[in-house]
């Protein structure tokens, strides 16, 4: 695990916070429009138009290779799904969604899982994820360490009887997408050794889960990873700021 942790300016913090903000207003659209017989495509022109309107670009496709604004995911998706206009959703999918924005030279990136089903095991599946990202940046403060972050999503996770990932992380963001520190979704090492979290951080924390086994296996287009039982994903994001007083989530829905 990477041990530096990029600290932002003021001035660095508040380009951050309104960037974050204009992607919490691009997500709050964008779930409303995962609805039965909608398409990842769909999304993807939706989400570019928004990000436009909000002044900024799409992170993502900053990324070598990728073309797509978003990451679209259904069921089995765990990350990195190419956002087709074959993926139609449907009565009963999971679909998970990530999308990033560039905003006066910072990014902020963050995702959402929806369940288009009233099966009450679909929503407390997905309740696990919210509520462990939720606890999850509770540990984001200045003097606890990312192990903290790491080893409360994994007790969330576990406690419900599901499956962290363990070959994905959560990261540090700013004038990059990915930056140190990685921030697993299980605690690994020791915690001494894991890197001190400061105030001015900022952390991309990211809830990655399977209701089966954590193995995951790369698909042919060569972006999207999926299970390999094919039993269903969820991921919950949100960029963080670590504050005096306490973690401030940048992308939070408004």
């Amino acid at each position: 695990m990477g041990n530096t942790l990029l600290v932002k300016s003021e001035s660095e913090l508040a380009i951050m916070t309104e960037g974050g903000k204009r992607l919490g207003r691009v997500k709050a659209e964008l779930k409303k429009a995962v609805k039965i017989g909608g398409t990842a495509a769909g999304l993807e022109g939706l989400a570019n138009k928004l990000i436009a309107k909000e002044g900024g670009t799409p992170s993502f496709k900053g990324v070598p290779g990728y073309h797509w604004a978003t990451c679209v995911n259904v069921n089995a998706g765990v990350v990195h799904g190419i956002p087709n206009a074959e993926i139609i959703f449907k009565k009963g999918d999971v679909v998970s969604v990530d999308v990033g924005m560039k905003y006066r030279g910072f990014h902020t990136d963050t995702s959402f899982s929806v369940g288009l089903s009233s099966d009450r095991k679909t929503a407390r599946f997905l309740e696990v994820g919210e509520r462990a990202l939720k606890k999850a940046i509770e540990m984001a403060k200045p003097g606890n360490r990312v192990y903290d972050i790491s080893e409360t999503i994994e007790r969330q996770v576990r406690g419900a009887g599901l499956t962290p990932v363990e070959d994905l992380v959560g990261h540090g963001i700013g004038k990059d997408l990915h930056e140190e520190p990685q921030i697993p979704c299980f605690s690994r090492g020791k915690r001494e050794e894991s890197p001190l979290i400061s105030q001015g951080a900022v952390l991309a924390i990211e809830v990655m889960y399977v209701k089966g086994k954590k193995d995951l296996v790369l698909g042919h287009d060569g972006w999207t990873i999926s299970t390999a039982d094919g039993k269903i994903a969820a991921l919950f994001e949100e960029t963080v700021a670590v504050t005096s007083g306490g973690p401030l989530i940048l992308t939070e829905d408004n």
